[in-house]
């Protein structure tokens, strides 16, 4: 039997999530499919963001960064996830499966606090428009990125450092397509039920207090749109927040399903496919939901285009 000693710095085996069935072949294309639309459409996003002088406000800074996430999460763990089925080889590196760990939750936590300073933002646009600009300055804005960054890089460094000083003496199987924080807790050899809970709370504490933000911030845009007189002005202000609140969804909800559930409930199959949602499909919607349903991005794309084919008759 290899030691701990031995086996502490051993290769993971990423058990994965598709075989080589015609079907699962096909799911397969489908998600990589889903990963490049991602990658093309926030680049897309970020790059008009900061080419065009109309999109250097306060909100296209946070969607700017949102869509930086965005990239760098998909590109944590679907690469490595797609170079293991071509490959045929399903290990992953101690070291890089402690950097996936890392990344993920660093960008998981910094994202949804993300968003829920984004909704303070939407709150200061429709109640105190006059003031926008005083209380959304470059100092704010920069300080509500950087304590979304600090938030998450943080937590990622501290579950990272403590997760991989757990000793693994099992098979070193990994039921999951990454190196997933609560898959990987199963594969050791003490008992890891207090860090558990220790982590358990974090996460409500990750999801919970930006849902507040958003719950509160949203309440009282909705005390303002209905004091509003202008029906035309009620629908102009709920169409700036449609987007938000579109994205909050697709991200609370699933980041909810997967950490506040009970543990008795856990499902390594469900957890595969709500990982993928949020981690592929949620990056790719994003970009969608931003720019089809915002005017000044579909112009900003316009204004791109232009000038592309105007370099191209040249």
């Amino acid at each position: 039997m290899i030691s701990l000693n031995q086996s502490s710095t051993a290769d993971f085996i990423l058990l994965g999530i598709f075989s080589n069935s015609r079907t699962d072949l096909l799911l397969f294309s489908v998600v990589m499919l889903v990963f490049t639309a991602a990658l093309c459409g926030n680049v897309l996003l970020i790059l008009l963001i900061y080419s065009d002088p109309r999109l250097h406000t306060p909100m296209y800074f946070f969607l700017s960064q949102l869509s930086l996430m965005d990239l760098m999460l998909i590109c944590t763990n679907v690469p490595k996830m797609a170079a293991n089925f071509l490959s045929g080889r399903k290990s992953i590196s101690f070291v890089g499966c402690s950097i996936q760990i890392g990344l993920f939750v660093c960008l998981v936590g910094s994202e949804g606090l993300l968003l829920g300073l984004m909704a303070y933002d939407r709150y200061v646009a429709i109640s105190h428009p006059l003031h926008y600009p005083v209380l959304m300055n470059q100092k704010v804005c920069l300080q509500i990125v950087g304590s979304s960054w600090a938030f998450g890089v943080v937590d990622g460094l501290v579950q990272m450092v403590v997760i991989m000083t757990f000793p693994y003496c099992s098979l070193r199987e990994v039921d999951h397509f990454f190196c997933e924080m609560l898959s990987l807790l199963k594969l050791a050899c003490v008992d890891t039920s207090l860090f558990e809970k220790v982590v358990f709370a974090c996460c409500v504490f990750m999801l919970l207090f930006p849902f507040s933000i958003i719950v509160a911030s949203y309440t009282c845009i909705l005390g303002t749109v209905l004091r509003k007189h202008s029906a035309k002005s009620r629908r102009k202000a709920l169409a700036t927040c449609s987007s938000h609140l579109t994205t909050v969804s697709f991200f609370y909800g699933a980041a909810m399903f997967i950490y506040l559930r009970p543990r008795q409930y856990w499902t390594p199959s469900q957890d595969k496919m709500v990982s993928i949602f949020y981690t592929v499909l949620t990056p790719m919607l994003n970009p969608l939901i931003y720019s089809l349903r915002n005017r000044d991005v579909v112009g900003a794309l316009q204004k791109g285009l232009d000038r592309c084919r105007i370099g191209s008759q040249h």
